[in-house]
């Protein structure tokens, strides 16, 4: 039916068969009314009224048949094409031919190119229909489906066709399709084919790279974006700006100025910012971009173009993207700014990713470069390691002007020798980005640079093994090299100023730094065998002795326990012995460094802390503006202390020859070493201070003494020490004597002569031979014989302040003389008033108690009244014996038992155990009589000798003695009480009558018994004994008779 159809007709009927999307009918159709459906009018007809949704597999066949204006035989057979796909003609059929032209006058079919598409159409020949057809249809598919994925199924089909179309689905459809589909569909750009295309060029290359990188889990598709988004998208001619194109091959390309063209591609130079912006900010994305993708000739099409054409791109073009991406790759290296082995060993990839990009010799991995430290000072000539190249470390990275960035072998080599040497000083603990040795390198200043090398040698010493030499033979090697880049093994150079990081530095400094890193690190084998035993030894003797001494000094500060055999005083010693040829022990800074370490030991003994809650270390002491002080603060916090004397005497003669005293040492600052090490005193000042030294520090222990109440020590010290004014001891290194001026020491012996003796005044341990037995006066004269020692010492002007203590002294003195005097004239009175009225007694008989009341004895042994006087001299003796025991009492009441008590003791014991002596039972009465006379005139004298050297307690302990052996006498029954005279010379015995009286004046004797016989026998015995040990006379028999004694 369709067969017979009118023109007009046909081609509504083209347009519902277009709307209804039925293809074969349509594709029938075409085939058989050709000449009505022409090419460009089918075209229209799908463009305007085709469903967008519609799948592009479905209809591409149709438009390769439109296109090649041949249809398969199958649809021109009219008989089988009509069984198979009968059309339907109802739509069009009861139209009249007015109503149909009608119809298609009212059709608005869409033309094939419009001013309103983008600029790919107008590349587009105008009669070239069907590819104009196919870019309009790709932008509405787009525009109104949304149904990007369905474009290369539309388009791949007739890439040969055009270029337009083959480069729009390459370099726009191809990115924007994986951009939005396959790599981040979560992601998507919000922008329509059309507008896309519209945006400028460095929009859409961040467009492209938005979500490239932002997640550590998708750096390993870095590569991939780049490969498959940007890659193809640069590809495009029409990214490029032909102005300003160069030609030549790459030798002619060269850095430009800034005043040059434009850039020639703005969307490419874009994701170089993109490259060296991640480098700055995130060094891992800017690595794995680097590292995955090989440069702008890796482009993943997805085999669109296989075996076809792949770029647009001329030689140039090319040429350019390469040593652009080259120039991002060295940019990256030195914008990277962390510093990091890791970091550095990224880097290091990027540069060989430059260096192999312009065909330059592939680079060694970076720890073979390291090992083998090959000279690069010969690649590096004057033009790059130019001072004035350090402002291209900071700016115009992606200029063709800045010599560092632009990858020609001479950059690359400067790359890769600070790649090295940033590695090396990270590696060792002391992180440096490639940009700071840049900027060392460059700018050449010798004060950062000798900052960066003394940080790494310290690293090295705080970091190092302490037992691998081969690593510090080969941390030696890596500081040289870092002075010159190994010029000195290349000796063909030409140019002699060395080119390293640390080339303003002298090669001398770099040594003796790192010998002091040896020796800290107790490297002492090592270190000699390298500066001491080597045939060409690195160092001068002078330089290497400095040095040592230095380092020794620099442990000595940084010890904190004083003690010299461990910890810091320990490594001092060993560095100093490390050097036996060039330091021996007789070098003058050898000898006071051994005798700083003496006196720091010797302060070790002693608790000593100088700040509140900081505990003493050596640094304090050679740093001490006075360090003799410290031993005041020794004795202040060391009881008993100034009893070493000898020691601290010792410890201020080692702080004498360390140099510690002397007044031009240097300031309180660990690093100045070399004034003190090279501070020499000459013999007469040394000999000076040592005086000084040992007088101070007498006079401090003097004072500490007296703070302490030791008096006899402090008396001591003045006494041996003070007494002569300070002299040389005439050492051999002293050729004559000399005086110094001493205002220490009579400070110290005033301060002795007025010291008063106290409660608290320790006790001396031995009198004398020549001293008083009173210690008020012995103390006396001992502050006496202090204020003489300090008068003979003191300067002129001080004398009058001595002589008025010594006046004071003088008066008390003579006020206790005269005290002592006359209590000794009170004793003897005393003694003398005993003897009264013509009666002498037997030595020590004063004082002795009597049993009870008053009574006088006559010389026949009656009881009667006894003389006025004898009374009045008994109460003066009792009177005058009671004062002095009262005096004598807090003296003697520690002294030890005398001989007095020893023999009253004696006395005691015999009576209540003699009774017991069979042998003496058969004695005579007669005798027994006289003998008992005899003894008790001795028993009362004894008594009362003992009496007045003991105390009142023992007196009375004798007495109750005495009285209870009487008592129980007396209590027997038929005895008698018995009484014998002071002078023990008259008696009267008991007797066994009855009714006689006691001590009638008749003087009648009764008969004794034997036991007291015998009793009283035995104590005349030993009484007389006591009395010649004392050497007292025996008193005649003849005075004994009538003699009356009084007791109290």
């Amino acid at each position: 039916m369709a067969l017979f159809l009118s023109p007009p007709k046909l081609v509504l009927l083209a347009v519902h068969l277009a709307v209804k999307a039925d293809i074969d009918s349509l594709t029938s159709l075409a085939a058989h009314h050709g000449s009505v459906l022409r090419k460009e009018l089918l075209l229209r007809i799908l463009l305007t009224y085709l469903p967008e949704t519609l799948r592009s597999s479905d209809y591409v066949t149709l438009i390769q048949h439109i296109e090649r204006g041949d249809f398969p035989e199958s649809q021109l057979d009219s008989t089988e094409n009509e069984q198979k796909h009968e059309i339907d003609v109802a739509p069009v059929e009861s139209l009249t031919e007015e109503e149909a032209i009608k119809k298609v006058k009212k059709l608005r079919l869409l033309p094939l190119s419009s001013p309103e598409a983008p600029s790919t159409t107008a590349e587009v020949a105008a009669d070239d229909t069907t590819s104009l057809f196919l870019l309009r249809r790709s932008y509405k598919v787009d525009e109104e489906a949304g149904l990007l994925t369905e474009l290369p199924a539309l388009l791949t089909p007739f890439l040969d066709h055009s270029p337009a179309i083959r480069w729009l689905l390459v370099s726009t459809i191809l990115p924007l399709l994986r951009r939005n589909c396959e790599y981040y569909p979560n992601e998507p750009i919000p922008y329509t084919l059309a507008a896309f295309q519209r945006l400028p060029e460095g929009t859409i290359a961040n467009l492209l790279l938005s979500q490239t990188g932002a997640r550590e889990e998708d750096y390993g598709q870095i590569g991939r974006d780049l490969k498959g988004m940007i890659a193809p998208w640069i590809l495009d001619r029409k990214r490029w700006n032909n102005r300003g194109q160069k030609s030549g091959s790459a030798e002619e390309l060269t850095p430009r100025g800034t005043d040059t063209d434009e850039d020639p591609c703005p969307g490419w130079n874009q994701v170089l910012c993109w490259l060296t912006s991640n480098a700055s900010n995130n060094w891992r994305v800017a690595a794995n971009a680097f590292d995955q993708w090989e440069g702008p000739q890796s482009v993943d099409l997805g085999g669109i173009l296989e075996g076809g054409e792949e770029s647009q791109l001329n030689d140039e073009q090319r040429r350019h993207l390469d040593w652009t991406y080259a120039q991002a790759a060295l940019a990256s290296t030195y914008l990277i700014s962390v510093a990091s082995v890791e970091a550095l060993e990224g880097a290091y990839a990027i540069l060989n990713r430059a260096v192999i990009i312009t065909n330059q010799d592939p680079l060694p991995p970076l720890q073979n470069a390291v090992g083998l430290l090959a000279p690069l000072a010969e690649q590096v000539d004057g033009i790059v390691a130019s001072p004035k190249n350090a402002t291209y470390l900071r700016n115009d990275f992606l200029e063709s002007s800045n010599v560092l960035t632009w990858p020609t072998e001479t950059s690359t080599a400067f790359c890769q020798a600070l790649m090295i040497s940033a590695f090396i000083l990270t590696r060792a603990g002391s992180p440096c980005t490639l940009r700071r040795v840049g900027e060392l390198a460059l700018l050449q200043d010798e004060r950062e640079q000798k900052a960066e090398a003394l940080k790494l040698i310290h690293a090295l010493a705080n970091q190092g093994p302490k037992t691998d030499d081969k690593f510090w033979m080969k941390a030696r090697d890596e500081i040289l090299w870092l002075r010159d880049w190994g010029a000195e093994d290349a000796w063909g150079a030409t140019d002699s100023r060395p080119k390293g990081i640390f080339s303003q530095l002298k090669k001398e400094f770099l040594e003796i730094e790192f010998l002091k890193a040896l020796l800290t690190n107790t490297r002492y084998a090592l270190a000699t065998s390298i500066y001491e035993d080597s045939v060409e030894r690195p160092l001068d003797e002078k330089v290497l002795k400095d040095a040592v001494f230095s380092t020794a000094m620099t442990a000595y500060d940084n010890a904190s326990n004083p003690n010299r055999t461990r910890g810091g005083l320990k490594k001092c010693d060993d560095i100093i012995k490390a050097f036996p040829n060039t330091i021996p022990k007789s070098d003058p800074v050898a000898q006071k460094i051994e005798a700083l370490l003496q006196a720091t030991h010797a302060l070790s003994e002693f608790r000593l802390v100088l700040k509140q809650a900081e505990p003493f270390t050596p640094v304090v002491l050679r740093v001490h503006a006075d360090p003799i002080s410290i031993i005041d603060r020794i004795l202040e916090q060391n009881p008993k202390s100034y009893t070493r004397l000898h020691d601290l005497l010792d410890l201020g003669a080692r702080m004498v020859k360390a140099g510690l005293t002397a007044t031009t040492k240097a300031p309180a600052s660990k690093q100045q070493h070399s004034s003190y090490t090279t501070a020499t005193l000459s013999p007469e000042e040394e000999e000076k201070q040592r005086l000084t030294a040992e007088r101070r520090i007498t006079a401090m222990c003097i004072d500490a003494a007296l703070t302490e109440d030791d008096f006899e020590t402090a008396y001591s010290y003045i006494l041996n020490r003070l007494s002569s004014p300070p002299s040389s001891k005439n050492r051999s290194s002293t050729p004559s004597s000399v005086v110094i001026e001493d205002d220490y020491s009579w400070k110290a012996a005033l301060q002795a002569g007025k010291y008063r003796r106290t409660s608290r005044t320790v006790r001396p341990t031995h009198l004398g031979t020549n001293a008083s037995a009173n210690p008020e006066i012995r103390h006396l004269e001992q502050r006496i014989e202090c204020l003489s020692t300090a008068l003979r010492i003191a300067p002129t002007p001080t004398l009058q302040e001595i002589l008025n203590a010594f006046r004071r002294a003088e008066e008390e003195l003579d006020s206790a003389l005269k005290a002592e005097e006359e209590a000794e004239d009170a004793w003897d009175a005393a003694g003398d008033s005993m003897h009264g009225h013509g009666g002498q007694r037997v030595p020590g008989a004063f004082g002795t108690p009597s049993f009870g009341g008053r009574h006088h004895i006559s010389a026949t042994g009656s009881i009667g009244g006894g003389s006025s006087a004898a009374a009045a001299a008994a109460r003066s003796s009792k009177s005058s014996s009671d004062s002095r025991q009262q005096l004598k009492h807090k003296q003697t009441e520690e002294a030890p038992m005398s001989l007095f008590d020893l023999s009253r003791a004696s006395v005691l014991s015999a009576q209540k155990n003699l009774s017991a002596l069979s042998s003496l039972q058969r004695v005579a009465g007669g005798l027994g009589g006289h003998l008992g006379g005899v003894a008790g005139g001795l028993s009362g004298s004894v008594g009362g000798l003992v009496g007045g050297f003991t105390s009142s307690n023992t007196t009375n302990a004798g007495r109750n003695s005495l009285g209870s052996d009487r008592d129980r006498d007396t209590m027997r029954p038929g005895s008698r009480g018995s009484t014998s005279t002071v002078g023990g010379m008259t008696n009267s015995f008991y007797s066994e009558g009855t009714g006689g009286e006691e001590g009638n004046g008749s003087g009648q004797h009764g008969r004794v018994r034997k036991r007291d016989q015998l009793r009283e026998a035995a104590m005349g015995t030993l009484v007389s004994g006591v009395g010649w040990l004392v050497g007292a006379p025996a008193p005649a028999p003849a005075q004994a008779q009538g003699q009356g004694e009084q007791w109290e």
